[in-house]
């Protein structure tokens, strides 16, 4: 039997030549039935083929995926999530490159990743900076600033007395909160500011004695943030404040830690506010809070952001214990705590990988607990420095000590399991991580180094 079967994009056959005279006719019936298969195998490798144009076209140069953004605190959607290109294997000098440092005043702050730009600030001398980097060379766009100079209690001065708050980005403008309770908003492309709240003047509130420490969240036309001694919600093209509620003493003991997160809980979608004295659920739109919980920790120590899971939260505290809490809608909205431990986080928010919670504690150690029973999986025996910030990518979570180390950890609900590490400043890193296409930002306390994070390319013979 002869066959020629040649087979082109868009065309059902060019052509199709069987020598049927030397065929039998139950040879004949096989034939006909391997053809048949061969047309559908053919139409399926073609299809595959169409596929892999459209996904080569979406990562060429002048494409602008989402995945190339990292638009605010814990990425877009405050998680500590990270899509895209899969990670490498391993922290090798093989995948991980420098790519560019440049030297800046202290902060603490995280940064913020478009297309084309690094944003980061600084507090020099007495006043606050924001400058604009390019991506591709750290070559400095532009830079603005404005005052910002305050000091922290002598038993917090430790930590320091710069500028915490990590900013966010949308709709071309880029918001950033400063250490005095002053919220700015600046022209992401050009660095023009085009308003700014200070709230200790606008509500007559007490500049926090920790300084502002809540990242604002973007979503929509709006931002959140904890600010003026209460929770706001602000109009992104005019700085104007819609609504505060949440309100409480500001100063010493009001004065939130804690970043907002958005979850749908009972079918509606709420903001997660986690106070210095409670953690409630913020109606989107007007402002009311549909549900509240007291939440004790020591100093009002809620520094993490909340996790969302199923219908309820986790959440852990300095010097009190750790919570999941349901959160249950009939008549009217109820929270009803359903486990609580031992465990005590710091500042670290943690990482959820299936059923089971993954952070850095006040004890130093990395830890997994099992979110729907709440019991320990494991705690390392080994002691990290005082803070961790984590993301992840499937199974892989990267953490970046506060001492400078990267780690890579397979998210593993038996034991801790650390795939790879590298030392990667010699200065403190409390800033949190920023990964995106297939890069990383990690701001040291006194400067931004970015790196290239890739995959090694197979070689086709």
């Amino acid at each position: 039997m002869f066959l020629f079967y040649p087979y082109k994009l868009k065309e059902k056959v060019v052509a199709e030549k069987i020598c049927w005279h030397q065929m039998k006719p139950d040879t004949k019936v096989r034939a006909d039935f391997f053809l048949t298969n061969l047309r559908k195998l053919m139409r399926n490798i073609n299809i595959l083929i169409l596929f892999c144009f459209v996904l080569e076209a979406s990562s060429a140069p002048g494409a602008k995926p989402d995945t190339d953004t990292w638009n605010q605190w814990r990425g877009p959607n405050r998680d500590g999530i990270v899509t895209g290109k899969p990670w490498p294997a391993d922290l090798k000098d093989e995948h991980f490159k420098l790519k560019w440092r440049v030297e800046l005043g202290s902060s603490y702050s995280g940064a913020i990743l478009d297309n084309n730009t690094v944003y980061v600030t600084e507090s020099k001398g007495s006043n606050e900076v924001v400058r604009a980097l390019d991506r591709k060379s750290g070559t400095e766009k532009w830079k603005q600033m404005w005052a910002g100079k305050m000091s922290v209690p002598f038993f917090a001065r430790s930590n320091g007395s710069w500028i915490r708050s990590t900013p966010a980005l949308a709709n071309g403008k880029l918001f950033v909160a400063g250490i005095r309770d002053h919220l700015v908003c600046l022209d992401a492309k050009s660095g023009k500011k085009l308003w700014e709240i200070d709230f200790p003047k606008e509500l007559k509130t007490p500049i926090p004695t920790f300084g502002c420490v809540c990242s604002p969240m973007v979503d929509g036309k709006f931002v959140y943030m904890q600010a003026g001694a209460g929770f706001c919600k602000i109009e992104q093209d005019s700085g104007k404040i819609l609504w505060r509620t949440m309100k409480d003493k500001g100063g010493m003991y009001g004065s939130a830690f804690s970043s907002p997160v958005i979850a749908t809980l009972g079918g509606q979608r709420q903001i997660l506010v986690q106070s210095r004295a409670e953690l409630a659920g913020v109606d989107i739109k007007s402002g009311e809070v549909l549900w509240r919980q007291q939440v004790k920790a020591f100093r009002g120590m809620n520094i993490l952001t909340p996790l969302p899971y199923k219908q309820g939260i986790y959440t852990s505290t300095y010097g009190g214990r750790s919570h999941y809490y349901d959160i249950k809608r009939d008549k009217s909205w109820e929270s009803v705590e359903k486990w609580e431990n031992k465990a005590q986080a710091y500042m670290c928010s943690p990482i959820l990988f299936g059923d089971h919670v993954y952070l850095h504690l006040r004890n130093q150690r990395f830890a997994c607990y099992n979110i729907t029973s709440g019991k320990e999986a494991w705690v390392s025996s080994e002691r990290f420095g005082k803070y961790m910030s984590l993301v992840r990518q499937g199974e892989k979570i990267l953490a970046l000590d506060q001492n400078g180390t990267l780690y890579l950890i397979r998210a593993n609900p038996k034991k801790l399991e650390i795939v790879d590490s590298r030392k990667i400043s010699k200065q403190q890193t409390w800033a949190h991580l920023a990964v995106s296409g297939e890069q990383i930002a990690v701001r040291e306390l006194n400067a931004i180094t970015f790196y290239d994070w890739k995959r090694t390319k197979a070689v086709i013979p």
